[in-house]
Parts: structure tokens; C-alpha cells; sequence
């Protein structure tokens, strides 16, 4: 086991349209599941912002991208300019989604783990929780 967890995003486009997913192993070994976190959200936070500007250039506007996550702990990091002795060892390229929550870019919201949709591509699922989650793309 090489300890690098996995994460997963979904992007929607208009909120109902399921238009890209992936699942990946981090590329760092992560010291707590809350850096895990913060980790894969810079990594969907790339990923968003190229399919925004794939899209500006074929006339789409957008105002502050919503983004979801299931850690309040990871929001918070996200959303606070002040750096704390905490994260000061975390690689400064995954502060990425700091810069862009402060340049009002993008927006990051909880959710709750049960409607985490991602858990459908990075986790085996008994039957039951897959199907709910089919039925909510």
C-alpha cells in the first residue's frame, strides 16, 4: 500500500448535466485526511477551471464557480488567507484553491458525505448506497 489516497470529482455543467469525472491517486503522501482533502480539492479546482475556460471561449459566462466538498476542516483551510504552523508543510502548488476562493473564483460548500456523489468512482459501495447514488446523477 503506498499510503496516497485517492480522490474523485464530478462536474456538472448547469448544475443537472454531468459533463466530466475522475478518479486519481494523489501524486503526494498526504500526513492527514484533511491535507488528503485539500489536496483534491486544488486538483478538481484545475480541473473546473479549464472546462470554464474551454467553455468562455465558446461565449459561456460564469459568475463564482460553486464547488462541493465533505470537509469542513479542508473548507476552512481553503478559505482562510492566514497560513497556520498546521499546513505550513503542505506544497505550496496545492494552495492553488486558496487563491482562487480569495479571488472569488470560485466558492466551496459542504456536503454532506452521504450525498457525495464522487464515492461512486474512489470507493466500493454496498449495493444499496451505489444505487441511490445512480439515481442522483
Amino acid at each position: 500500500d503506498s499510503r496516497k489516497s485517492t480522490y474523485g470529482g464530478i462536474q456538472f455543467l448547469g448544475g443537472d448535466k454531468l459533463v466530466s469525472l475522475s478518479s486519481k491517486k494523489q501524486d503526494c503522501t498526504s500526513m492527514s485526511s484533511v491535507e488528503a482533502e485539500y489536496v483534491s480539492l486544488s486538483a478538481c479546482c484545475a480541473q473546473v477551471l479549464w472546462m470554464r475556460t474551454q467553455l468562455t471561449d465558446y461565449g459561456f459566462h460564469f459568475d463564482k464557480i460553486p464547488m462541493y466538498c465533505d470537509s469542513k476542516a479542508a473548507i476552512a483551510i481553503s478559505c482562510n488567507p492566514v497560513q497556520h504552523s498546521r499546513t505550513k508543510h503542505i506544497d505550496v502548488r496545492y494552495h492553488f484553491i486558496k487563491e482562487k476562493v480569495e479571488k472569488g473564483i470560485v466558492e466551496l460548500f459542504f456536503v454532506g458525505t452521504e450525498y457525495k456523489l464522487a464515492d461512486l468512482f474512489t470507493k466500493s459501495l454496498p449495493v444499496e448506497r451505489f444505487k441511490y447514488l445512480v439515481r442522483r446523477l
